[in-house]
């Protein structure tokens, strides 16, 4: 079990979430100041990825094993209340708080998921252009 919360890796910060709507979760963050995902470029690739293998550690950590069961995802903007990109983490996402499901939804304009990053490389391409990026 982590020891100690914030957990601090090498390019992320990871936090338990105040308002937590599932039984677990996690905010993981990343070091350098990136405002949304609007902001994510090509570059960031290697970090998102990083992002969600963390958090995916986290909550083997603590117990859970079913990752069909996990949601992971950023909320973009105008739908940010917090200005520094943050990936969350949520399990089981079966028990994600009713009141709160709409937040939380893949594939809305609310909640962006990179839970298919990991099984098709071409699907972050989607995910920035989804966020509007602009590739230059």
């Amino acid at each position: 079990m982590l020891p100690l919360w914030p957990l601090v890796m090498s390019i992320t910060l990871i936090l338990l979430d105040i308002d937590p709507v599932a039984p677990h979760h996690y905010l993981v963050i990343p070091r350098d100041h990136i405002v949304s995902c609007k902001s994510l470029n090509r570059s960031h690739i290697d970090l998102v990825e990083r992002m969600a293998k963390f958090g995916k550690e986290v909550l083997l950590d603590q117990g859970i094993t079913d990752m069909e069961n996990v949601r992971l995802g950023f909320h973009q903007p105008p739908f940010i209340s917090v200005g520094h990109l943050h990936l969350h983490v949520l399990a089981p996402a079966s028990q994600i708080s009713t009141y709160m499901q709409h937040k939380f939804t893949p594939g809305t304009d609310r909640f962006i998921t990179v839970r298919l990053a990991n099984k098709f490389s071409s699907y972050f391409i989607f995910f920035l252009y989804y966020c509007n990026v602009f590739f230059t």
